[in-house]
């Protein structure tokens, strides 16, 4: 199992030259692995020419595309046009936050919703909006402009209740599975799915790394869906 601590160090500094080494070492992947992490690494990594890049990249394409998760293929898409071996996707680029875009697609409803500003990538809940309204502080004109924002609605965990059944389908231990499809029948599932895990260090893990990458895949596909596609926030 991937060191995610080396790894999120890794492409949050982008440094391409450590991802390679930590990818490298870690042999033959699979479909438990954070594929969706490693591939945005390896697109500033070809990006920047790093040593090894681009064999870690095809293998990591490869390895998405027979994964097939939701998201995957636009990911595949990304790398491969990088490499010259497809076209370049008609997507426009756009330095967003997949863990912050999941949080608004698939949080809390009674939350709201949120928006994308264009320019930069941020991602900022509709409450902060409502908040200013509310102290008195306005708008002004550049921050009502619509060409400025894309809105995201918020789609509520239907995704992340699907993201349970199917991590809990992957496990070997018969018993720890048929105790998790009990606990996440009626109100509270996430909560009590979390705390029986939680007596499986490793399993536990492995959810954490599962359900991010499915949460990243959606949030991919949706921009994808909106015309755009991910890329590094400057360092």
């Amino acid at each position: 199992m991937f060191d995610m601590a080396q790894l999120r160090a890794a492409i949050h500094q982008h440094d391409g030259a450590q991802l390679v080494a930590l990818v490298r070492a870690e042999g033959a992947l699979d479909d438990g692995d954070p594929l969706q992490m490693i591939g945005d690494g390896l697109v500033t990594a070809l990006t920047d020419k790093v040593d090894g890049a681009a064999e870690v990249a095809a293998a990591v394409a490869a390895r998405l595309r027979d994964r097939g998760w939701t998201g995957d293929h636009e990911l595949a898409d990304q790398l491969e046009s990088r490499l010259g071996t497809i076209p370049t996707p008609m997507l426009r680029p756009l330095a967003v936050d997949l863990e912050e875009l999941a949080m608004v697609l698939e949080g809390d409803p009674t939350s709201g919703d949120g928006r994308i500003d264009l320019r930069n990538g941020d991602v900022l809940p509709d409450f902060t909006f409502e908040y200013l309204v509310e102290i008195g502080q306005e708008p002004d004109d550049e921050e009502q402009d619509p060409d400025r924002w894309l809105h995201v609605w918020c789609e509520g965990s239907r995704g992340g209740y699907g993201d349970m059944e199917r991590f809990i389908d992957t496990l070997s231990d018969a018993r720890l599975a048929e105790r998790l499809s009990d606990a996440i029948r009626g109100r509270g599932a996430f909560r009590r799915f979390k705390d029986v895990l939680s007596g499986s260090p490793e399993e536990f893990g492995r959810w954490h790394v599962f359900a991010d990458e499915r949460q990243r895949g959606r949030a991919r596909a949706w921009l994808a869906d909106e015309g755009y596609r991910v890329v590094a926030k400057p360092g």
